[in-house]
């Protein structure tokens, strides 16, 4: 399926948004929930799969792109957003929490990029969304977030999201970089993936890194972020209130609220 060529911009700082610019005839296909806004004359269809194998590949074709996407941890539909008028339209993709969109060139990239599997934002229509399992074996036992990963396959723009500050490392042959599972966001296909033990037991159960982190080896380009979701999760979780009640149970002033030191002095507790 011939790729469809976009122009976009990218607006914002820590929380983005990607504006696709559409010729009349062109579409592109977002995740399920990315949608912003779009203009006028843009009709949307949701799609079974990834929306690349709507023209060809039959009902078997749909289902294999589908099933892909289910064992990625992703929905089985997307949008495909086409431009119906006769003159340009734009729809807009934001990003699910703060960080950056990353516009990845497929075409520059070789064809091939394997991104974290809630990566993937948004793609001109004709990029392909599959799955790329780690060929190690201790990748699979111990990968947590980088055993199953997505795989774009295109000549087109494909956007990606991460959190916090990206950073893009080119990695010369034999260089290697070890990173936290979760920081990494996306790798060209050529870089070696690998998961590897931190080494001290010391270190995995008092270091606070865990027990594993990802050894990446060139030649390749890796991006990495500064603030995996699941990270942001699990500090939200660990602040947020753990049992019903009000807003203040955890802070400072929590034993001034209604049912603390204060609540019981004015309800003339002090006998």
């Amino acid at each position: 399926m011939a790729m469809d060529v976009v122009d976009y911009e990218i607006r914002g700082a820590e929380m983005q948004f990607v504006e696709v610019e559409l010729d009349p005839g062109e579409a592109a296909i977002g995740e399920a929930g990315s949608l912003m806004f779009m203009d006028g004359g843009i009709a949307m269809d949701t799609v079974f799969g990834d929306g690349s194998a709507q023209q060809g590949g039959g009902l078997f074709g749909k289902l294999l792109g589908a099933g892909k996407r289910l064992v990625t941890g992703e929905s089985l539909f997307t949008t495909v957003y086409t431009n119906n008028a006769q003159d340009k339209r734009r729809v807009a993709f934001a990003a699910p929490y703060p960080g950056k969109i990353l516009p990845m060139d497929l075409k520059a990239l070789g064809g091939t990029l394997i991104c974290q599997k809630d990566a993937f934002l948004c793609a001109a229509r004709g990029v392909s969304l599959g799955i790329a399992f780690q060929r190690k074996l201790s990748v699979g036992f111990f990968g947590g977030e980088g055993f199953i990963m997505q795989k774009l396959d295109g000549d087109g723009l494909a956007f990606v999201h991460a959190g916090g500050t990206v950073v893009e490392r080119e990695l010369a042959p034999g260089q290697m970089l070890m990173v936290d599972t979760g920081c990494v966001v996306a790798f060209t296909p050529n870089v070696n993936f690998e998961i590897e033990y931190v080494g001290k037991i010391k270190t995995a159960l008092f270091g606070g890194e865990g027990l594993f982190f990802a050894k990446l080896g060139g030649p390749g380009t890796v991006w990495l972020q500064s603030l995996p979701f699941s990270r942001l999760a699990s500090r939200v979780f660990a602040a947020a209130p753990q049992r019903g009640g009000s807003r203040e149970e955890g802070s400072v002033l929590g034993g001034f609220g209604a049912g603390g030191l204060l609540g019981g002095v004015l309800g003339g507790d002090d006998e």
